[in-house]
């Protein structure tokens, strides 16, 4: 599973997530003004139980990317408008508001608050029971749009009322707090579970890549292509990804770490008009993964099959230690 860390490094992993607001409420419920839909700086301090100026310093270190999630300033007349419908006595010429959204994005950025820390693991226990879902097995096709529209509604359930319910309980029960914890854990099992499902039924109705995807893809030149490999990689949460210049690859392409730490080496061959990718171009990758030093994990991306002679040595380089 990514290290709840990789959120504060990927700007494409935080992107990935961000439409996962209720995350908010099952950590701490999140107070909002009148509007039900805003916050203020201070609020949004007081949520993560830091100081304003933490804050601020967020906003002025990433405040295009919290901007494209929610945030803005309001002065003038609009913001006259918006004290008086919702009732907000102040004198200040403007006002820093922030969208849920926005402050999910404060979550994934903040590095010194235990509120933040908790709402990241949320965020990747979730995102790692999506990717993990089975999709061998499908279900009849005739009960997938049933199975879904009921999963959905059970997941809203859980998700908007009855964890925030057990969140309010365990913050103010005693001697059954214990209780109230295994029970919380036990319904956001349930929850990951129906994520499964839902992740499941989401891929047999065509969320495979398309011809057009396809296309832009094979259209890419090698260095392009190589760039895009390397955007992939960040996006799951790698770091350190560097694409080595060609002159001084050696046969490695890309070179990064996982998010656990295991360094990774990748290998890019976009193939369109080849058929596949012979078992002399394998073993020159198995030789550079080697001869770099020690890699815990050797990727061979191509865009097109593998070679019947390949294929051995692609199992042989995926079993091996």
């Amino acid at each position: 599973m990514i290290n709840e860390s990789a959120l504060l490094e990927s700007k494409s992993l935080r992107n990935s997530v961000l439409d996962r607001t209720d995350v908010l409420d099952r950590v701490k419920v999140l107070s909002l003004l009148p509007d039900g839909m805003h916050v203020t700086t201070a609020m949004v301090a007081s949520y993560f139980q830091v100081g304003i100026k933490a804050i601020r310093s967020l906003v002025l270190d990433h405040r295009t990317e919290l901007e494209a999630n929610g945030y803005r300033v309001m002065t003038g007349t609009e913001l006259s408008s918006f004290k008086e419908l919702s009732g907000i006595q102040s004198r200040t010429r403007s006002l820093a508001l922030f969208s849920r959204r926005a402050v999910l994005n404060i979550a994934m950025l903040l590095r010194d608050s235990e509120v933040a820390r908790q709402v990241r693991v949320y965020l990747l226990d979730m995102e790692y029971a999506a990717r993990a879902q089975p999709v061998e097995n499908p279900a009849p096709t005739d009960l997938v749009s049933l199975d879904d529209r009921i999963d959905q509604r059970i997941t809203h359930i859980l998700g908007k009322t009855v964890v925030p319910m057990f969140n309010t309980l365990i913050a103010t029960a005693g001697e059954h707090r214990r209780e109230l914890i295994e029970l919380r854990q036990e319904i956001e099992t349930v929850e990951r579970k129906l994520c499964w499902h839902h992740r499941r039924i989401s891929t047999l109705e065509g969320d495979a890549p398309t011809d057009q995807v396809r296309a832009s893809i094979a259209a890419m030149t090698w260095q392009a292509f190589e760039r895009h490999v390397a955007e992939l990689l960040r996006r799951d949460g790698c770091t350190n990804v560097v694409v080595r210049q060609a002159h001084s690859d050696r046969g490695i392409d890309i070179t990064g770490r996982t998010a656990d730490g295991r360094s990774v080496a990748v290998q890019c061959k976009n193939r369109a008009g080849r058929r596949t990718v012979p078992s002399a171009d394998m073993q020159k990758f198995a030789g550079a993964a080697r001869a770099v030093g020690p890699v815990d994990i050797a990727l061979f991306v191509a865009t097109c099959n593998f070679s019947s002679a390949g294929v051995p040595l692609k199992a042989l380089r995926q079993t091996s230690p």
